[in-house]
Order: C-alpha cells, then structure tokens, then sequence
C-alpha cells in the first residue's frame, strides 16, 4: 500500500513515521552490508513523491548506529526535507545527548503535541547500555498526565520498543520489560486508539482492546518476521503513513522503495 488516501476537506492530518534508520557520522557507513544514509535518502525521497502535504513526522529512535551528534545532525538534514514539523523519541542505540545537542533549541524533542483532533504522544525507552526498554516512573507519569488532560482528545501514544509480543523468540526478549505498567494506564483510558513503536525492523499491524498496535520497517536493514535466531530479511527499507481523522478514525499503510540490493554482513553481532 502506498499513497495516503486525498481527503479534500481539512479533516485529518497525515503524519509519516520514519524509525531505525541507525546512521552514522562517517559517510557511507554501512550496518549489516547497507548504507544507512543512503537507503534513508531513498525513503525520503519516497515520502518526497508519494506524500504531497505532510502535516508532521515522528521519528521513533535508532535514529543514530554510533549515538554521535554528526549522525543525528544527518538525519535532520535528511529528514527535514519532507518538510514538516517532526518530533523525536530514542531507541536503544541512540545518545540523549547527542540527540538534545543536534534537536537544539527545536521542539524536535518536546514529547506532547496536539495536531488537529489528536494528540500525538512520544515516550523514552532508553535504558543506556541496554537493547531492551523500560519506562521509567516518570515517563509513565507523562502518559497518564496527558492522558487525563486532554480526554476528549484521540491519542497516538509512540515508543521505540515493543510492548506485545511479535512471534519472534530473539526479538521479543528485548522488547519492552514493563509493558504491563504501559497498559495498566492505557486501559483506563479510551481516547487510546493506536501504540506505534519501530525497533522490529518490520511491518506489524494488531489489535488490543480496541486499540490499533502498529509497528514499522526501518530505513535501512529488515528483521525476519517470525525468525527464532537474529536473521535479516530480504524486504526493502520503507516508512509509515497514518492519516488521523477529527472522528477518531485512523487509515494506515506502509511503503517502501524498490530498486535497493544489498548483501548482507553477518559478521556485525546483533544491531
């Protein structure tokens, strides 16, 4: 699936999610055989033809391999040219740093945004040193204080990690260990109407008491869907479309470029 469906009354807002795009400060900086800044200009550019008017992008984390400012200050520059506001949210590899320092004094990094009927929610899972996430005490805090500020108001609550399970036995260990403190507050609220995480490197599109669970491919490197052991797949890089209706309605798809060959270096342990 690719374009977004046109509405021609002002109705929705159209947001893009780009995730994992693991870039470096070095050009030409390869993560399992593939050029992370080139495969992201190529996704970009996808964006670029297929998305006319985008109302705002979110980066869900990994956004750097090597959590130097360099790299972070590659992918706004990448990623600015789709030409919308953006916010952030990091993954396991990315610096909070480095991020803030190349984020400067935009709202790239402020967590809550209203855009149209929705408000857009973005959660840190960082635990330095570690491929697994957490929620800290605080971030829940942020969640349900926006939550109860806003109740007449449809959420898209992001993250980096996943919060279910995928069918994956070596991705769903390092997944998020505190999901049930994530959905104790999410369930007693019903204005939730979809989670979006990236970190699988793969399409994922579920449900949960009422709730639409969305995950992405990355912009680089894809993981195989349902593998036991650690294997990259064969699917192109791509990105996420989701148009928000004032209603409370969500349409969804994913698009990813062709064209793009690789072989894959299996002597990098893990990403």
């Amino acid at each position: 699936m690719a374009a977004a469906p046109y509405t021609a009354e002002k109705d929705s807002v159209l947001l893009v999610q780009l995730t994992d795009s693991h870039l470096f400060a070095e050009a030409g900086g390869k993560l399992l055989g593939m050029d992370t800044a080139e495969s992201l200009q190529r996704v970009v550019e996808l964006v670029l033809n297929e998305q006319p008017c985008v109302d705002l992008m979110l980066a869900t984390g990994d956004l750097s391999q090597d959590g130097t400012r360099a790299s972070y200050e590659q992918f706004r520059k990448l990623s600015e040219r789709i030409g919308a506001p953006a916010r952030w949210c990091p993954g396991n590899h990315d610096e909070l740093d480095a991020m803030r320092q190349a984020a400067g004094d935009s709202e790239l990094m402020v967590p809550v945004l209203d855009i149209g009927a929705w408000r857009v929610v973005m959660l840190d899972t960082l635990v330095p040193g570690s491929v697994f996430g957490m929620l800290r005490v605080d971030q829940l805090e942020l969640l349900e204080q926006t939550l109860r500020q806003a109740p007449e108001r449809p959420h898209l609550i992001c993250l980096h990690h996943h919060p279910v399970t995928i069918g994956s036995r070596w991705m769903d260990g390092i997944g998020l260990r505190n999901r049930d403190a994530l959905f104790e507050v999410l369930d007693r609220f019903n204005s939730v109407k979809a989670v979006l995480w990236g970190h699988i490197h793969q399409e994922f599109d579920s449900w949960r008491s009422g709730v639409r669970l969305l995950a992405t491919p990355s912009t680089g490197v894809q993981f195989t869907p349902g593998s036991e052991d650690f294997q990259v797949d064969t699917a192109a890089p791509g990105y996420r479309w989701l148009r928000l209706h004032d209603d409370g309605r969500l349409e969804t798809g994913v698009s990813r470029v062709v064209g793009i060959d690789f072989e894959v270096d299996y002597s990098v342990k893990g990403y």
